[in-house]
């Protein structure tokens, strides 16, 4: 699986919202796009499938702008790429047993294997929170502790 860069850049702009949760004041898309370096009209667009999703609540007008919809800890990095850009999955091949799927000599067996292995991609990515990436960068120095 490759993450793409709507995934990346929505787990940036979730992080970089969830590092000001305490504060009383929703972040501007222009705040968020300064701190994370990311360009402001294509998260603009990120932002909007976020608060489709449920991830994240806007405020407009003058002092307006994002905050996280949920408390950090309810939101996993699987949530967050699965909102910009669809299912978490190995390829688009099919279900095994299903529609013919199984016709062809060793597809259906390989089709259970790249289910598997989506499955993993999203159990692996839905371990981790938000709340798990702000607390290993406020506590990266120089060294940084290696994901699980």
């Amino acid at each position: 699986m490759k993450v793409s860069t709507r995934g990346d850049y929505a787990s940036r702009a979730l992080v970089s919202l969830a590092l000001r949760a305490d504060s009383p004041e929703p972040t501007s898309v222009r705040d968020i796009a300064e701190r994370t370096g990311l360009p402001q009209p294509y998260l603009e667009q990120i932002l909007l499938a976020l608060k489709g999703a449920g991830l994240v609540r806007s405020k407009r007008g003058v002092g307006g702008g994002y905050v996280l919809a949920r408390d950090s800890e309810e939101i996993t990095l699987g949530q967050i790429v699965s909102a910009v850009d669809g299912p978490i999955v190995a390829g688009d091949f099919g279900e095994p047993h299903q529609n013919g799927a199984c016709d062809h000599e060793g597809q259906c067996v390989l089709l259970e294997v790249w289910a598997d292995v989506g499955e993993h991609m999203r159990t692996h990515l839905d371990s981790f929170s938000l709340a798990d990436v702000v607390r290993r960068t406020r506590g990266a120095g120089g060294d940084r502790e290696p994901l699980d």
